[in-house]
């Protein structure tokens, strides 16, 4: 610890921590549990941000395995080479919408990574049953197709039929070598997120976790802002600026549980809109992607957010838009106009994609906000008010549902996990740090609440 702490900056740290991981396994983790306040914003979100962008220049050893569009044909050779012959989850990705960083190509690597190390440090699944892949289809991103040290195929990426044939024998593969593996589908860009979620859901054990996930631990932060707002979760009203597979996801499971707490599919749906790119996601909007028009409700065009905030007059202010400051002064101030205790959650990672940051929402609202945000934030003082703000991190959910996966052999993940999960993370809310602002509890007991959600 003495020389982690020694680094100079936060990206050392990091290839220090994969230094070590690489070299004594068993430290690693000794580390990072007893340190995982500390830890977990360098050996993930938001430092691996950084990391994934640079991850050629920054390569020390191989890690994970890699099957490219070239495998085609042997896919299911290519993961016998794995020398673990029990493999219990599998994180893949594209690395094609790398956090708030774009296309990443297989630069995207260390999220797979990094989200494995967080189901053992975290959820305490033995590391050896844990296989990180990278699908390298080629990259859209010019700067990586001239980078001397990128890692992938030198190529524009693989579309349309190809890429659905590669990724079905990716599927078979999995399930041949591997079967009864957990596949977590990790930062897809939106229509392939949604798309192979629909496609393999119910015909192996897979969940996304930008969608479902994040939809989850969002969903319990949602649940215990009720406790300091006084309003049921029926009472509350969403607005939702990204509209991407995150926002629709989060939505989605949103109108489950409020179908479940007695609202009808209609009227759970008049709760939830969406802002995205172009304004106020409304019906009647040409264009519009099938995962949007559920949220197109009848109204006139908006395309300034402060307007839509004072039209929709919302509880909660969601970002999931990848966009940073688009939560300005004028829309948290709008926010704080038309509710007595506004939710404003800033959940776009790493930090510099962030929609506000915590002191500017307890600034613009007079300390009234109740505010979250998808990077770790530090303890704000506004006011002469001490406030200790949450993280709404995916790593409170997909450890504990991993574990519980592996530990019962469970066959498919459903939408009713998702709910479990999100009650079982809300139920575990500390009362005397949310009237410091935190909804979630600290990061030191991350694996006492991922057991109580397996």
């Amino acid at each position: 610890m003495e020389n982690f702490r020694s680094k100079a900056s936060d990206l050392e740290r990091y290839i220090f921590m994969v230094a070590l991981q690489d070299r004594n396994e068993t430290l690693f983790y000794r580390a990072v549990v007893d340190h995982l306040a500390e830890m977990m914003p360098i050996i993930y979100t938001p430092t691996v941000g950084e990391a994934c962008s640079r991850f050629g220049h920054i390569f020390r050893r191989p890690r994970g395995l890699y099957i490219s569009a070239e495998d085609r044909g042997r896919i299911a050779e290519v993961l016998r080479d794995w020398p673990e012959p029990e493999v219990g989850v599998i994180v893949v990705t594209d690395g094609e919408r790398i956090l708030g960083l774009g296309d990443l190509g297989t630069y995207g690597m260390g999220i797979p990574i990094g989200k494995l190390a967080l189901y053992t440090a975290c959820g305490g699944v033995r590391p050896s049953l844990c296989l990180p892949i990278t699908l390298d289809v080629g990259t859209d991103n010019p700067a990586l197709l001239r980078d001397p040290l990128y890692t992938g195929l030198l190529q524009q990426r693989l579309r349309g039929q190809a890429y659905t044939e590669l990724v079905d024998e990716f599927i078979a593969a999995v399930t041949e070598v591997f079967p009864g593996a957990l596949v977590q589908f990790e930062d897809f860009a939106t229509e392939n997120a949604i798309g192979l979620l629909a496609r393999y859901r119910d015909q192996i054990c897979t969940f996304n976790d930008d969608i479902q996930g994040t939809a989850a631990v969002t969903l319990a932060a949602l649940l215990v802002s009720g406790r300091a707002t006084g309003r049921t979760f029926t009472d509350e009203r969403l607005l939702f600026v990204g509209a991407g597979a995150s926002a629709t996801g989060i939505a989605d499971l949103c109108c489950t549980a409020l179908q479940k707490a007695g609202l009808g599919e209609e009227e759970a749906r008049r709760r939830i809109w969406l802002f995205d790119s172009t304004g106020l996601v409304v019906a009647g909007r040409p264009g519009l992607r099938v995962h949007k028009r559920r949220y197109a409700h009848e109204h006139a065009a908006v395309t300034a957010l402060p307007d839509a905030v004072r039209d929709v007059r919302p509880t909660a202010l969601i970002g999931v838009s990848g966009q940073p400051q688009i939560f300005s002064r004028p829309v948290v101030e709008a926010m704080a106009e038309v509710n007595e205790r506004p939710v404003i959650f800033a959940l776009s990672n790493p930090t510099s994609r962030a929609e506000c940051t915590a002191e500017q929402a307890y600034d613009w609202t007079s300390g009234r906000a109740v505010f979250s945000s998808g990077s770790p934030s530090g303890v704000v003082v506004v006011g002469g008010r001490r406030y200790v703000p949450s993280q709404t991190n995916n790593a409170y959910i997909f450890p504990g549902l991993g574990l519980a996966v592996v530990a019962v052999g469970g066959r498919r993940v459903t939408e009713n996990m998702f709910l479990a999960a999100a009650r079982a993370l809300a139920e575990q809310a500390d009362e005397g740090l949310l009237r410091e602002g935190a909804l979630f509890p600290p990061l030191q007991r991350i694996r006492e609440v991922s057991l109580r959600i397996a």
